[in-house]
């Protein structure tokens, strides 16, 4: 069982940048692949980026893309979301979650999941 927090959304201007924390106080939680969905109101919720546990391998959605970076630090047992050039649709409750089995892009592969947290990108 692995309970990870997020925290670090807010309120940002479009143009601006905002860094997300995901943190576990399980062990195993640095063992994980990893990822950060987001889903905004009226829609489902999709994929953002994933890291594997060595952090070596990153795969992110085409609309972040050169945008957002994931990272971690398996020392820490955290998870980071590094936002920048924040767009108005990037607007949602962003997740993460960690990977069980199936499709890395795919929510219904990831088991553990946080609560949220609440980025709202402003004009």
């Amino acid at each position: 069982q692995v309970q990870p927090v997020e925290s670090g959304g807010g309120l940002v201007q479009a143009g601006g940048s905002l860094r997300l924390s995901c943190a576990a106080s399980e062990r195993t939680f640095s063992s994980y692949t990893l990822a950060w969905f987001r889903q905004a109101p009226g829609k489902d919720r999709e994929f953002v980026a994933s890291i594997t546990w060595s952090g070596r391998g990153t795969y992110y959605a085409d609309s972040v893309k050169g945008r957002f970076t994931i990272s971690r630090d398996n020392a820490k047992n955290t998870l980071y979301l590094q936002m920048n050039s924040l767009k108005l649709d990037d607007s949602a409750v962003y997740f993460c979650a960690a990977h069980t089995s199936g499709s890395w892009y795919d929510p219904s592969a990831y088991t553990y999941w946080g609560q949220g947290t609440q980025v709202t990108v402003s004009s």
